[in-house]
């Protein structure tokens, strides 16, 4: 087996699975929610890059991994398939942000804060534990986790990189 560490990109509204060498990393998360669930004794773990909170809106056929509730479903099921049984999943989410300033109470504006809470509801649903948080705040983000550490760096548009 290939021990030379790789690194798999996740691109918007999408999600992939890796396991110890490599690490998972995706950019451009500015209201979006990178969400990351791990298994720290297998090494595996999920990534999604979650646009929309919600798939109720979407018109069919749609993208699954757009959509919160859709995309972490998916993420489990995928993780599934690996032998990975629920109980032992962690979670890590990043971004979230505000990224444009609206002079308005509209909540539908309130995109990014509406994806973590979106977020962190079907986590709770399926019982998985939110170990670390990095959301809000107006810049963007990218994130990258290692399985095998469980650690994930981030870095945030003019303020540096810090690991949670």
């Amino acid at each position: 087996m290939n021990n030379v560490e790789q690194i798999v990109r996740v691109g918007i509204a999408d999600l992939n699975i890796v396991k110890q060498p490599n690490l998972i990393r995706t950019a451009g998360l500015g209201s979006c929610v990178g969400v990351i669930i791990y298994d720290s004794i297998h090494s595996i773990a999920g990534l999604a890059h979650i646009m929309l909170p919600d798939s109720s809106v979407a018109k069919s056929p749609f993208n699954r991994a757009k959509y919160a509730d859709t995309a972490i479903e998916d993420l489990l099921e995928t993780l599934g398939g690996f032998g990975i049984y629920k109980r032992s999943l962690k979670a890590k989410i990043a971004g979230g942000a505000q990224m444009f300033q609206f002079h308005s109470t509209n909540d539908f504006m309130r995109i990014g804060a509406r994806n973590v809470e979106a977020v962190e509801k079907e986590l709770d649903k399926y019982g998985i534990e939110l170990v670390a948080k990095d959301v809000g705040g107006h810049s963007g983000r990218t994130i990258e986790f290692n399985p095998q550490t469980s650690m994930l760096t981030i870095r945030t548009v003019n303020k540096g990189i810090k690991e949670i």
